[in-house]
């Protein structure tokens, strides 16, 4: 057994490896792409301003997060130290993401990746304004989780980001843009969550509403409870509330069988309760839905080890 995990284990290494995973982008790809993220300024009703990111996508046309652009009664983005005014928006407020037009911004668009198509550990970056920062800054790292969602995947990466930043883009080495800077969880050992390409090309196609429209919660904002189950197991898992953590994830493997997640995170709640014979088919459950799940392959193997200890012990 403990030489089959390990086989597995250095297949999926060698195939993250042949996939470019931990490759790096280009200086050159990386600066192309400061020039096609944007500073995001509002101005709200109380008189404050507000502060974002936005990527241009096409022609005129800019994606950023909602909660950005959110009450604002003016909208700009800024090129060259110039602010373009927004004339238009589609919103999705659902999923956080909003799509302003801007006339006369020229500015090449990126070009658009497939975040159904991620792999775990598959390298990433970013490009986003933090702060009150004039200049574009990028950051560094891999994917480290996907949620199935609406036809598409929640990315889950290890690239950091700090507030203002939001409405950026992730990309992937090639430089194609495969995901929107939105979110993270709380704590100093956060969670960074970015939303699809997938649900940016879908708004594309919807008709453009005044600025003034009236906004709604984003699926992130609701109660704890009615929150997507990768959100509800963070704390419990980082916490070490493992009853906690064994009740959500069990429920969420009840109700979407075919997530990888959902059954890593069962089986990491039974693996730290002791219960390790469940645990390895769970954490094996997790692997068979998702062969690039290094965690579960890692867990796989100190369950091995965990259960040659045992029948040592007991010879």
């Amino acid at each position: 057994m403990k030489h089959y995990l390990a086989n597995i284990y250095t297949l999926l290494l060698l195939l993250c490896v042949a996939n470019g995973a931990w490759a790096m982008p280009t200086d050159e790809t990386v600066r192309e792409l400061s020039h096609r993220v944007l500073r995001v300024k509002v101005k709200l009703p109380n008189g404050n301003l507000g502060l974002g990111s936005a990527v241009v996508i096409a022609k005129n046309t800019v994606i950023t997060n909602c909660h950005v652009v959110n009450d604002a009664t003016n909208v700009s983005v800024v090129v060259n130290g110039e602010p373009y005014a927004a004339s238009a928006i589609k919103a999705d407020w659902h999923h956080d993401l909003c799509m302003l037009t801007v006339e006369n911004l020229d500015v090449p668009a990126v070009k658009f990746g497939v975040s159904k198509n991620l792999q775990y550990d598959e390298s990433v970056f970013t490009v986003g304004y933090p702060g009150e920062t004039e200049s574009p800054v990028s950051t560094f790292g891999i994917v480290n989780g996907l949620f199935p969602m609406d036809d598409s995947v929640i990315i889950r990466a290890s690239s950091a980001f700090k507030l203002g930043a939001s409405g950026g883009g992730a990309f992937d080495d090639a430089g194609n843009l495969i995901g929107i800077i939105t979110l993270k969880s709380k704590g100093s050992d956060a969670y960074y969550y970015y939303m699809p390409v997938e649900w940016v090309q879908a708004l594309m196609k919807v008709p453009s509403d005044a600025l003034d429209v009236k906004s709604k919660k984003p699926f992130w904002a609701f109660a704890d409870k009615e929150r997507p189950y990768f959100m509800r197991v963070v704390y419990p898992y980082q916490s070490g509330d493992w009853d906690s953590l064994l009740a959500i994830a069990k429920e969420w493997s009840e109700r979407e069988p075919n997530t990888a997640e959902s059954w890593f995170y069962l089986a990491s709640a039974e693996f730290a309760k002791k219960d390790y014979i469940n645990a390895e088919a769970h954490f094996q459950q997790a692997l068979e839905l998702d062969k690039s799940h290094l965690e579960a392959s890692e867990s796989l193997a100190k369950i091995s080890a965990k259960l040659a200890n045992v029948s040592l012990a007991s010879n």
